[in-house]
């Protein structure tokens, strides 16, 4: 397995958790030495082999001119530079459909360089949501909603041939399996990985840096923040008890990690890695 990164992306740091107050939410921010008004947000993406297959876990942001983020959409250019061909990969695995997570297959010239047979596998539920999506919920930034829509619309009509809608779960290739959480979208899934017995779980959107310590402070991003709360809880929980590494898309870079329990909340602890 590889972490690549794609980048950061600014976003206020009041989208972190909108359900506290703003003195509240400062003093965390202060303590975690980030700026109290925008904050970089890490993306990882996860490339895995098994069983003569090439696996992209999530495709990062791409390049929307509209949003001005030149700090992000770097996935293509360091699947180069790590030897990766595009022409290799056979599978794409989406935790969700958000611009963030599909946008760099939308980059111009990328699918040409993509296999005609590529597979991308995607909870069916999270397919239908996108269909009319409701924001109703979320507490966006501006231009995001837009955005977002137009990401998924765009993502589904040049790659129809080739997504797999799958329901609750799915083998992808052995010791790769994708299972469905909800929650930040409706067909949010994980991606648990397995190789004779060593195990990881790339968690999506699960998990935020804040997640630790305030498993209960809602993103501005989740569809439906109290099953977002649950779900979350629900999964430190196992991986703190089995000791499982965790990766997650907007943790800090290579983001692996193990889960440790504390009262009621949890602490990031950084995991040794092979770079």
């Amino acid at each position: 397995m590889l972490v690549i990164s794609d980048g950061v992306l600014p976003i206020p740091a009041k989208t972190l958790a909108h359900n506290v107050e703003p003195a509240v939410r400062g003093a965390w921010l202060e303590d975690e030495f980030l700026s109290p008004d925008t904050i970089d947000w890490p993306l990882n993406v996860v490339v895995v082999r098994s069983g003569g297959r090439t696996i992209l876990v999530d495709a990062g942001l791409g390049a929307d001119p509209d949003l001005h983020l030149p700090q992000a959409g770097r996935l293509i250019a360091r699947l180069d530079a790590a030897g990766i061909d595009l022409a290799s990969v056979t599978d794409v695995v989406l935790t969700h459909m958000h611009m963030d997570h599909i946008g760099g297959l939308l980059i111009d010239g990328v699918k040409e360089r993509l296999r005609p047979d590529l597979r991308i596998h995607v909870e069916a539920a999270e397919l239908k949501f996108w269909e009319l999506p409701d924001f109703s919920r979320a507490v966006m930034p501006q231009g995001f909603p837009d955005a977002l829509r137009k990401a998924a619309k765009k993502f589904v009509n040049d790659y129809r041939a080739q997504l797999r809608p799958f329901g609750e779960d799915v083998e992808v290739a052995p010791g790769v399996r994708a299972e469905r959480t909800g929650g930040h979208t409706p067909g949010h899934s994980v991606v648990r990985l397995k190789s004779g017995g060593d195990r990881l779980t790339f968690a999506g959107d699960l998990v935020f840096q804040v997640g630790f310590d305030h498993p209960d402070w809602q993103n501005g991003f989740e569809h439906d923040p109290e099953e977002s709360e649950r779900v979350r809880i629900a999964l430190m929980r196992e991986l703190a008890a089995t000791r499982e590494p965790l990766v997650a898309t907007h943790l800090s870079f290579p983001s692996i990690c193990h889960v440790a329990v504390e009262g009621d909340h949890f602490r990031c602890v950084p995991a040794v890695w092979d770079y």
